[in-house]
């Protein structure tokens, strides 16, 4: 393995929202607003005919320490799952993935709605959602049935 102090990451905006602290739930209903570089506005150019986005972002307030098994959503109702069987916040890099629904694009700034991410996060990247992100048939264990979706 390439050794890992060589990685970095220049952050390309912010989130802007009302979340100062972390939830566990209510995450679906949250608009934000990302607030990108304006050196970097015309990357965003065709991004506003998306209806979706994947956000990249670093969950700068995360404690760096990670369990290896976690109960998901810390219910003890589900099993212990190994940590990358999860979406605990937690994790060896503090990276989060949150598809998010595209509000609108306006100059260095883009709308959405459903990022799971506090008011000043820095986001690291932005994907346009396209159609083969869409998988017909994929499996899950059952107890994913049971999580608390929003």
């Amino acid at each position: 393995m390439n050794d890992p102090a060589g990685i970095s990451f220049k952050p390309i905006g912010q989130v802007s929202n009302s979340i100062k602290e972390k939830m566990r739930h209510g995450w679906s209903q949250v608009e934000s607003v990302l607030i990108i570089d304006p050196e970097l506005t015309d990357l965003m150019d065709g991004l506003e005919d998306f209806s979706h986005i994947f956000v990249l972002f670093w969950m700068h307030q995360s404690t760096g320490k990670f369990p290896v098994k976690v109960h998901p959503q810390g219910r003890e109702d589900l099993p212990l799952t190994g940590l990358f069987a999860t979406r605990a916040p937690h994790r060896p890099n503090s990276i989060g993935m949150t598809v998010v629904k595209l509000l609108e694009s306006k100059r260095n700034q883009l709308r959405v709605v459903g990022l799971d991410a506090i008011d000043g996060t820095p986001v690291l990247d932005i994907k346009p959602y396209l159609p083969k992100d869409s998988i017909s048939g994929a499996l899950y264990p059952e107890w994913v049935a049971k999580l608390d979706q929003s």
